[in-house]
């Protein structure tokens, strides 16, 4: 891969601390540009208020489970509003499949000959429960919707 030298560079020092904690780094610094991004190409309002308007009605749903027919019709604005927020997020994907494809193929490449990394698990395994630890703190933090 014509990048291994770069992501050599500039994470190489992590891996060779150890596989873990640099797959600990990797995950927090790419989870934290994908954060970053999703956050400023993302209007959060927006995001927000649908996050709030999908609650409610699925509150309202609840409220009205035995009337089959106003849950049906809920569930068609909920599917709506769902779509509309799919959407939106959209832009942000564009951005960053690119990159983590590549970081992924270094990772591949770094990793394939170091065995379990964490708990017995494959680097991608490691990669993921990183990731998704660091996404729900960063997202927290950073307010992003």
């Amino acid at each position: 891969m014509a990048l291994d030298s770069f992501f050599n560079l500039i994470f190489g020092w992590a891996i060779n601390i150890s596989p873990l904690f640099g797959i600990g780094i990797v995950a927090f610094i790419f989870t934290l540009i994908v954060t970053l991004i999703y956050k400023y190409t993302t209007d959060q309002s927006f995001m927000k208020s649908v996050k709030e308007e999908m609650k409610d009605l699925q509150k309202q749903m609840k409220e009205h489970k035995e009337d089959h027919k106003k849950v049906m019709e809920l569930q068609k604005i909920v599917m709506e509003k769902n779509m509309k927020y799919m959407m939106h997020s959209f832009k942000p994907m564009l951005f960053t499949f690119i990159p983590v494809i590549l970081v992924f193929g270094w990772l591949r490449t770094a990793y394939t000959d170091m065995g379990p990394v964490l708990f017995g698990l494959s680097w991608i395994w490691g990669y993921i429960i990183f990731s998704i630890i660091f996404s729900i703190a960063l997202r927290k933090i950073l307010k992003v919707h």
